[in-house]
């Protein structure tokens, strides 16, 4: 069994998440593809994450991809986050790691509108208001915001005595109607970093897109998932997909997915024609955001973690800004009053570290502009 070693593993990491400078790329879509999907549940990780891994890209840039173009999605899927996809992958994914999320959110839904006797038949209570939404949002083909659509279908403007999951039923119609693909986040109302979108049928929205069926889906999307984050191990996989062993198994095996080892004795899995070791990309460093794909690649973190685990994530296993120096996590990053990077390191690290780590910062604070990035996701090491 071929065997990759943890310094293997990082140089791979920086090449293909474009970290390293000579491994950077272009465009907001060059920066997806790479990463197979951006973390959108903070709207400023789309950005921030597109700033590490490219030179001159703007805010703007990379809302005109999502909003005008529309080469890039925001799509509620694996683990029941919000992700921005390649247009080309939601095929896969609608039938897929989405609809196992619809699944699960309509069957909470319909429980719990009857156990708070909304309804005796939460069913059909559902069907009723998935139609009316979709009706309203028909009749307005430039979208509408939340508020517009409790305010067009009454019946969901309701507000549930429950403790242990949302009681705003609107809010979960419409999470459950976004995850099954019948609806999308698209023009945001907003800046950058706020999350305010009209919401619109994604019929209109995509005209032409089509669905695959389970199996293909999710043997695509773990393709892509090992072609950025390989070699990774089963449960890497199912943690990330969201998924059962089942689904993980079956799509490693119709990929021929071929099995290395790696330090530790673990044993983790690469696409078979994607064996040979990658160029030494040099010495490097990046900042990236709360919840970036590279911080939450992988179950198993180790090998780029080191002792930071409880100084990078919160107890609810979200990661916060990370600071980076040849393929590991050497710190964090926050913002002073007046938005400028500050860096807070978590080991020592050599002099072309620091000078590495601070040109970055440099380049940070010049594309934030002052701006004071927010975020709910603060580590320990950030608060500290």
């Amino acid at each position: 069994m071929r065997h990759v070693s943890d310094d293997q593993r990082r140089s791979r990491l920086a090449v293909r998440h474009a970290l390293a400078p000579d491994f950077r790329v272009a465009t907001p879509e060059s920066v997806t593809g790479a990463m197979t999907v951006l973390h959108a549940t903070e709207p400023a990780t789309v950005h921030l994450s597109c700033q590490a891994r490219t030179t001159d890209l703007r805010p703007a840039d990379v809302d005109r991809a999502l909003y005008q173009e529309r080469t890039l999605v925001k799509q509620l899927a694996m683990r029941r986050t919000l992700f921005v996809f390649p247009r080309e992958l939601l095929p896969a994914v609608w039938p897929s790691a989405s609809a196992r999320v619809a699944a699960g959110e309509r069957t909470r839904l319909v429980r719990d509108l009857v156990a708070t006797g909304t309804t005796t038949d939460g069913d059909e209570w559902l069907d009723r208001a998935r139609a009316e939404v979709l009706a309203a949002l028909t009749a307005a083909p430039d979208g509408l915001q939340p508020t517009e659509i409790r305010r067009a279908v009454p019946m969901i403007d309701v507000t549930l005595d429950i403790t242990t999951a949302d009681p705003r039923v609107s809010t979960r119609v419409l999470t459950y109607l976004g995850a099954a693909g019948d609806i999308v986040r698209a023009v945001n109302a907003g800046g950058w970093h706020l999350s305010r979108p009209r919401w619109t049928l994604m019929s209109s929205w995509l005209p032409s897109a089509e669905h695959a069926v389970a199996a293909d889906g999710y043997r695509e999307i773990v393709r892509r998932w090992l072609f950025t984050f390989g070699p990774g191990t089963e449960d890497d996989l199912v943690w990330w997909l969201g998924a059962t062993k089942g689904i993980v198994r079956a799509a490693l095996a119709a990929l021929g997915a071929v099995q290395v080892s790696l330090d530790g004795g673990g044993t983790g899995w690469l696409l078979p024609d994607d064996l040979d070791d990658l160029p030494d990309p040099g010495p490097w460093a990046a900042l990236l955001p709360v919840l970036d794909p590279t911080v939450m690649g992988w179950q198993h973190r180790d090998f780029y973690l080191g002792p930071h685990r409880a100084g990078i994530f919160d107890r609810r296993g979200n990661a916060g800004t990370t600071a980076w120096y040849a393929g590991r996590v050497v710190g964090c990053w926050t913002q002073d009053p007046a938005g400028v990077v500050r860096l807070r390191l978590l080991e020592d690290v050599p002099d072309e570290a620091r000078r590495l780590l601070s040109a970055e910062a440099d380049r940070l604070t010049q594309w934030c502009a002052g701006f004071r990035v927010p975020t709910i996701y603060n580590s320990p090491a950030m608060r500290a």
